[in-house]
């Protein structure tokens, strides 16, 4: 199969859906890697390493003109008249993303798969899991970024000072991106409180993060509480393939003290907080009652060499299955197959359409050989 790799255009988004010893692998099964000329540059991946993995280096035009297409985030306005019939494997995030796309994909015929919303054996979500991980690791280095004075905070610094534990960093649910946020905001020290649905999982996630970590039940009056003396909080609420609930009012983040913190890592999916809208690396941080708050819509493009390494060692199995099935693939994995957000003009996941209002859309993805 002829598999194009595109060079990322949006907002200070360097990853690579691909690094040469994924683009060797699939070589060695007898499969064609086409790259977009510079696509890996900004991960640290020269077109010359991908050469040497037999990789063909070819234009913007011939990567996308391929049976298969891999990038890391969703098109771009500029990149729609480049979508046709083909397979495009990437993250989606419709329900965040502009309303647009998703017409452009159902116009197309596109057959677009969301990493975003493949499943495992038990149902866990492989595929945004390196992502996340990435995403709750920064979301505390980030926030105590801007809690210094010279940006605006109210200058506190979370951690330990001489054994003494400095500072409050709320954590809003208690997946990948919640637990790692946690555990970075535990391990430099600070005093750390984390949300969580499932109250029975306390002393699961004490053992998982630290003993010392507050767990807390996911209700509004408790959110409200917490929120009034916290220096961070952490937005990462997931509804898989659906946009997040707004779990922070408006009025919650009014209480907040000045120069306070908000990273909201669901903004993807279009924000946990209510205040919240999505920025980007180069203007990431705007302000409201008081509150900074940090929106950037691809965290973890800032690291693309790690991630793109760790997310090309989730992808490349499901990448590989791909070029040797096509379709038929994903006919022998359940999980596999929810990842199709759109085909032949529907759009095949529920809560993508629930979330566009766009039921009169969906149609369960069923694969048919033409």
């Amino acid at each position: 199969m002829d598999i194009g790799v595109i060079k990322e255009i949006k907002n200070s988004e360097n990853r690579v859906a691909l690094t040469p010893d994924g683009a060797k692998a699939l070589i060695e099964e007898g499969h064609k890697i086409l790259l977009e000329a510079g696509a890996g540059t900004g991960s640290g991946f020269s077109d010359t390493a991908y050469l040497a993995a037999g990789s063909q280096i070819v234009t913007t035009q011939r990567a996308w003109d391929t049976e298969l297409v891999l990038k890391i985030k969703e098109p771009q306005a500029s990149e729609y008249p480049f979508l046709k019939q083909q397979i495009l494997f990437t993250y989606l995030h419709l329900a965040g993303a502009d309303p647009a796309l998703t017409q452009a994909l159902l116009k197309t015929g596109t057959t677009a798969l969301g990493y975003e919303t493949v499943e495992d054996s038990q149902g866990k979500l492989p595929l945004l899991a390196p992502m996340s991980a990435v995403a709750g690791n920064m979301s505390v280095i980030i926030g105590n970024y801007y809690l210094a004075r010279f940006n605006g905070g109210k200058g506190i610094l979370p951690g330990s000072i001489l054994g003494k534990h400095q500072g409050k960093v709320v954590v809003l649910g208690d997946g990948i991106v919640g637990r790692h946020a946690a555990k970075v905001a535990d391990g430099i020290g600070s005093n750390t409180v984390i949300f969580t649905r499932h109250p029975e999982r306390e002393a699961v996630l004490k053992q998982v993060i630290s003993p010392r970590i507050r767990v807390t039940p996911s209700l509004p009056e408790v959110i409200e509480a917490e929120l009034k003396n916290a220096d961070i909080l952490i937005g990462s609420v997931l509804h898989p393939g659906g946009r997040a609930p707004h779990l922070v009012s408006e009025a919650m983040v009014a209480s907040m003290q000045p120069g306070s913190v908000i990273v909201d890592v669901s903004i993807d999916q279009g924000g946990c907080i209510a205040t919240s809208h999505p920025t980007s690396h180069s203007d990431p941080v705007f302000q409201s009652h008081g509150v900074t708050h940090y929106c950037v819509t691809n965290m973890p493009g800032a690291y693309p060499q790690t991630s793109t390494i760790v997310l090309t060692d989730a992808t490349l199995p499901y990448v590989l299955q791909l070029a040797a099935k096509g379709l038929s693939a994903l006919t022998e994995d359940d999980g596999f197959a929810k990842g199709v957000n759109t085909y032949r003009g529907n759009i095949t996941c529920r809560p993508v359409a629930e979330s566009l209002h766009l039921l009169s859309e969906f149609k369960p993805f069923v694969h048919e050989s033409r």
